[in-house]
């Protein structure tokens, strides 16, 4: 048995949160606990948690000073499970776009891989009650990311996924420093390079009922801008390597030709 940790982070989700716990504790084993990191929410979110955690032993809060973003409340929780020796942690949204029922897919794929992602965009896999818009905001931004970083992921921006506990200790944590949704793609990138396995699992994403997405033009830029940095400095370390490795080739062949005379 694999015990696993789902890490959701909360800002103002009071309305979804309660039904977000409630399906994923119908859905899943007495191995999997959930963990909600609360950036002292000014709706009393954290104080519903507490709620929940004091009624289900596999509940757990964990509260922050305030709100610092996506990444740092996603690394805060993976320290917390690393810390308390789970097997695998899990990435899942707050706001009910990800469905807790597909957890147990995603595990299931820890078996023979170290990152599964759940994605929208590969066969299988889609979004409901989204406009136009955001489909052509999302599809358009792992297009950018696949181009700059040289990836086939499909969908490296999701932020349903699920590593093996090990796998995310190989990642080296400590220098993420992506705040809004590109610490999404950050992670993709550090594991692809580390030479980690990863495969993608079609799920359906829902637009949430409740509350307003955390979706604004700072975070877009932010991706952006760190793509196309992270993107600028492979191709300058691949040009690095291809002439370094030209000049090694021209010395090898200079000193095939030499004829030495005795």
């Amino acid at each position: 048995m694999v015990r696993a940790l789902v890490v959701v982070p909360t800002y103002d989700e009071r309305q979804n949160l309660p039904i977000v716990v409630g399906r994923t504790l119908a859905a899943t084993g007495d191995d999997l606990h959930l963990l909600v990191v609360d950036d002292a929410s000014p709706d009393g979110t954290g104080e519903v948690a507490d709620a929940l955690a004091a009624q289900h032993p596999r509940i757990h809060v964990l509260h922050r000073a305030g709100k610092e973003g996506l990444g740092p409340a996603y690394l805060a929780g993976f320290a917390w499970g690393l810390e308390r020796g789970y097997d695998a942690i899990l990435e899942m949204d707050a706001d009910g776009s990800h469905h807790p029922e597909d957890l147990p897919r995603l595990l299931a794929q820890l078996g023979t891989h170290d990152l599964a992602l759940g994605s929208r965009w590969v066969p299988g896999g889609r979004v409901e009650n989204w406009p136009l818009s955001r489909r052509l905001l999302s599809r358009g931004g792992n297009w950018y990311t696949r181009i700059a970083l040289g990836i086939s992921v499909r969908d490296a921006t999701g932020g349903f996924r699920a590593f093996r506990a090990e796998a995310l200790q190989r990642i080296h944590l400590d220098d993420v420093a992506s705040h809004g949704y590109c610490f999404q793609v950050d992670l993709v990138w550090r594991a692809l390079q580390t030479g980690l396995t990863v495969v993608e699992v079609p799920i359906v994403f829902t637009e949430r009922v409740h509350g307003v997405s955390k979706m604004d033009r700072a975070i877009v830029l932010e991706s952006l801008r760190k793509v196309a940095g992270w993107g600028t400095r492979r191709r300058a370390k691949a040009l690095y390597e291809l002439i370094v490795h030209h000049r090694r080739l021209r010395s090898v062949r200079r000193n095939s030709s030499r004829i030495d005379v005795v």
